[in-house]
C-alpha cells in the first residue's frame, strides 16, 4: 500500500468540491459560523457522516482505507480509528475480552480508563503489582513470573491487561509476558497509550504488535502528530471476536466523531510510515544529549537505560522519556517543575515526589534543550531552594477487594472526613493526576499503608482525579459497611 496516501483527507476535499452547499451540522458550516478572531482553513474539514464522508462505525470508504493503511504501518491485522482517546479504547478491549463476573488480571498501574472499563463491563480484577525501585523512586515492570502467579489465583481469566510503556518510557517483557497469557488461553491487551511511535525507529524498544499482544491501544496524539483525543486501536485476529470488539465500540466511541481527529490521524500514520525512523532518531538523539548534560549539572539526577534495564522487571527503557530529579537540591518533582514554569516558561509533563518529567517528540529541537539546561542551571546557582522533599513512596500493596468495582460504583455512599477513613470501603477512585493511576478503587478497603500513601501525595499539593473532593479533605464511602 502507498503510504503517501492519506484517504480521509482526499475523500473530504472531494465532498467538500462537489458539494458546495450544505445543511447539515456542524453548525459552523465548514468554518464560516467559527469566531473571526479563530477562523482557519482547517475548519472546512469540520463536517458530518454523509454519502460523501463515509462512517466511522461501519466504514466502506475513505476511513476503511485509512484504517487499512494504519493496519499495514503498525503492524497488526486490523486497526480502528478512535476519536475518543485511548481511555475508550481501554474499555473496549476489556469490554471484548471478559464478560459480567469473569475474572481478567489487570496491572495496579493501570491507567483509570481500565476502571471505567472494569464497571462497564462487570468483569472482576485481579490485581498484578509491578516492582518498585525504592533507590531510583520509579515503578519498574512486571515480570512474567508475577503474572504466572496471578494466573495461579484464577486460572480462568480472560486476559492479562498491562501498560507497556509506562508514563516513564518503562517497558516490561512482552514477549514473555505474552506467552504466559497464550499458554493460559487469555489475550495479552497491552495500554500502549505511550508508545504509537515505538514501531517506527530500532532504537526505541519494540511495540506491543511486534511482541505478541492480542490488542493494543494507542495515543497517536502523545507521540506523534495528531489531534488531542486521535487514537487506534491495533488487533492481532485469531484470539480476538472482531464483532465482538466491533460491538463494544460501538458503545464506548460518539455518534459524532470528528473528521479532523481521523484526519489528523491519517496523516499522522503517513509521516511515521514515511519519515518515522529518521524523525525518532532526531529525538532520541536530542533527549540523550539533554540527559547526558543534565547529569553534569550538580543536584541533579537523570536516569538512563543503564539505570532500569534489568532491574526490577525492566525489559527495555524508552530513551525519549528524560525524568529529572533535583533531589541533589532539595527540591521534589513538584517544586522543580513550579520553578521552571513560573521562572523561565519550561513545561513538563508531569511532576511526582522525586521527579519532573520531559517527553521528547520529533518536534523537539535543539532550542528547547538549550532553555531547558539553562533553565535547570539557574536554578542549580541560585541556592534558593524548598525544604527537602518527602521521601518517594512506593505504591502501596493493593488493598483487600470487599465489593466488585461494578458493585461499588452503583452502592449508597457517605462522605466521611479523610482522617477517618482508615477501614472503611471506598466508594470511588483516589488517582493521583499525572500519572492517572488509581491508587485506590471503589469496593476497596481503604488501610493505614494506603492512608499514608495518598496523604503524602495530599501534603505535597499533588492532583487528584475521581473523588468528589478534589483536596481529599472527606471522601465518599460505602453506606452499609
Amino acid at each position: 500500500m502507498d503510504q503517501r496516501n492519506v484517504p480521509i483527507y482526499e475523500m473530504l476535499q472531494h465532498y467538500l468540491d462537489a458539494v458546495p452547499t450544505q445543511f447539515t451540522i456542524p453548525g459552523h458550516h465548514r468554518g464560516a459560523g467559527i469566531s473571526a478572531r479563530w477562523q482557519a482553513p482547517v475548519f472546512r474539514l469540520d463536517v458530518t457522516e454523509t454519502p460523501g464522508t463515509d462512517d466511522l462505525h461501519a466504514p466502506t470508504g475513505g476511513i476503511l482505507q485509512a484504517e487499512r493503511l494504519a493496519a499495514e504501518a503498525f503492524g497488526a491485522d486490523e486497526t480502528y480509528f478512535l476519536v475518543n482517546g485511548t481511555t475508550c479504547g481501554v474499555e473496549a478491549m476489556i469490554l471484548a475480552a471478559a464478560t459480567p463476573g469473569r475474572k481478567i488480571l489487570v496491572a495496579r498501574n493501570a491507567h483509570k480508563s481500565a476502571l471505567m472499563g472494569l464497571i462497564l463491563s462487570g468483569a472482576e480484577p485481579v490485581w498484578v503489582q509491578p516492582e518498585y525501585s525504592a533507590a531510583l523512586g520509579l515503578t519498574g515492570g512486571i515480570s512474567p513470573a508475577a503474572v504466572e502467579a496471578a494466573f495461579a489465583k484464577a486460572p480462568d481469566a480472560a486476559a492479562f491487561l498491562l501498560v507497556c510503556p509506562d508514563y516513564y518510557g518503562v517497558c516490561s517483557d512482552l514477549p514473555a509476558i505474552a506467552a504466559v497469557c497464550h499458554r493460559h488461553g487469555a489475550m495479552l491487551l497491552v495500554d500502549e497509550a505511550h508508545g504509537a511511535h515505538l514501531h517506527f525507529c530500532d532504537c526505541l524498544p519494540p511495540d506491543a504488535m511486534a511482541c505478541g499482544a492480542d490488542m493494543a491501544v494507542q495515543s497517536v496524539h502523545k507521540t506523534a502528530g495528531a489531534l488531542t483525543q486521535a487514537s487506534m486501536l491495533h488487533l492481532r485476529r485469531g484470539r480476538t471476536d472482531t464483532g465482538r470488539m466491533r460491538a463494544a465500540l460501538h458503545l464506548v466511541q460518539s455518534t459524532s466523531p470528528s473528521y479532523l481527529i481521523m484526519t489528523s490521524l491519517d496523516f499522522a500514520r503517513s509521516e511515521l510510515a514515511l519519515h518515522g525512523s529518521a524523525f525518532l532518531r532526531s529525538a532520541c538523539r536530542l533527549a540523550q544529549s539533554a540527559r547526558t548534560e543534565i547529569r553534569r549539572i550538580p543536584g541533579f539526577f537523570c536516569p538512563g537505560a543503564a539505570e532500569l534495564v534489568g532491574q526490577c522487571a525492566v525489559a527495555a527503557f524508552d530513551p525519549t522519556r528524560v525524568a529529572i530529579s533535583a533531589a541533589g537540591l532539595g527540591l521534589s518533582g513538584f517544586a522543580l517543575r513550579a520553578r521552571c514554569y513560573d521562572e523561565f516558561g519550561v513545561d513538563f509533563e508531569l511532576a511526582d515526589e522525586r521527579y519532573a518529567l520531559a517527553i521528547f517528540s520529533y518536534a523537539s529541537t535543539a532550542q528547547d534543550v538549550r532553555a531547558l539546561l539553562t533553565a535547570l542551571r539557574a536554578i542549580a546557582q541560585s541556592r534558593e531552594f524548598a525544604a527537602s522533599p518527602h521521601p518517594a513512596c512506593a505504591l502501596p500493596s493493593f488493598p483487600p477487594a470487599c465489593l466488585s468495582p461494578r458493585d461499588a460504583f452503583f452502592a449508597e455512599k457517605k462522605a466521611i472526613s479523610w482522617s477517618d477513613a482508615v477501614g472503611a470501603i471506598s466508594g470511588e477512585t483516589v488517582a493521583p493526576y499525572p500519572p492517572g493511576i488509581p491508587v485506590l478503587c471503589p469496593g476497596e478497603r481503604i488501610t493505614q499503608a494506603l492512608w499514608d500513601y495518598l496523604e503524602n501525595c495530599r501534603k505535597l499539593d499533588g492532583h487528584f482525579q475521581g473523588p468528589s473532593d478534589d483536596n481529599l479533605n472527606t471522601i465518599q464511602v460505602i453506606a452499609a459497611d
